[in-house]
């Protein structure tokens, strides 16, 4: 299979953390390849290497050593400029805590990655508002941050991080400051990005009911991959039954 089939590739990636005359080995080797169209999970108990993998990963900080791959171009060792293209380009973000920028209204914080974008793929209003009824934001898009729920926001910054139609998707706790239904809401709003636009969704998270919903989750401990489980659609189908039988079907997003 070659390369350009993968979204991400990680080789033997180690992270050491100076802490006065303490280095913390955060990264120990870690390995892995996601493929285009993954809805891939990443777990583990608090100080097991979560959010530094998805901060390199994401070209937020660089490795002690080995190699990072996204979308088939070796990100390891470049530039801040080359990196800030390709964060700009080829990797989206979601955040716990929105990161909108609460001046603007949602089609402004939308569009703000289209405009600075290198080379101007889409009409920057014309998209957003495209992005935003997709995922059921389309009669709130003249709205501010202040104006929406919590779950709507976190919709809007998902809209914004697929502005530039990146390949990749990461996700540090996009539920985790959001009551139950707003973070059904908001999983169902990146199942659907998932399925409609095959991006690659990574999501870092410690709720088990998120990690259930993803097709495959990769468990960290000490730094180190201790387990890759990739579920079946059998077993995705099962786990969705119950929680049907249980809980009653939640309404999907992005269906207007």
């Amino acid at each position: 299979m070659s390369q350009n089939q993968y979204v991400l590739q990680t080789e033997n990636l180690h992270k050491d953390i100076n802490m006065g005359k303490v280095v913390v080995h955060a990264l120990r080797g870690v390995t892995f390849s996601v493929e285009r169209g993954e809805f891939l999970g990443i777990i583990g108990p608090s100080g097991s290497g979560k959010s530094t993998l998805l901060g390199l990963i994401g070209g937020l900080d660089t490795p002690t050593s080995g190699t990072i791959h996204i979308d088939g171009q070796n990100v390891t060792n470049l530039d801040e400029n080359a990196l800030t293209r390709v964060r700009n380009e080829k990797i989206g973000f979601v955040f716990q805590f929105f990161n909108l920028v609460p001046t603007l209204t949602a089609l402004e914080n939308v569009a703000l990655p289209i405009q600075f974008a290198r080379k101007k793929r889409f009409n920057p209003h014309k998209r957003a508002k495209e992005l935003l009824t997709l995922l059921g934001m389309g009669d709130r898009m003249h709205h501010r941050p202040n104006q929406l729920s919590g779950g709507q926001q976190q919709r809007v910054a998902i809209a914004r991080a697929l502005a530039n139609e990146p390949p990749l998707l990461l996700a540090d706790e996009p539920t985790g400051s959001l009551d139950s239904e707003s973070s059904a809401v908001v999983m169902n709003a990146l199942r659907d990005v998932q399925k409609r636009m095959g991006t690659t969704v990574i999501i870092v998270t410690h709720d088990l009911e998120v990690a259930s919903q993803v097709n495959r989750i990769i468990t960290l401990n000490d730094g180190q991959i201790i387990k890759d489980d990739a579920r079946s659609t059998a077993q995705l189908a099962a786990v969705q039954a119950y929680k049907k039988r249980s809980t009653g079907e939640l309404s999907a997003v992005g269906t207007n």
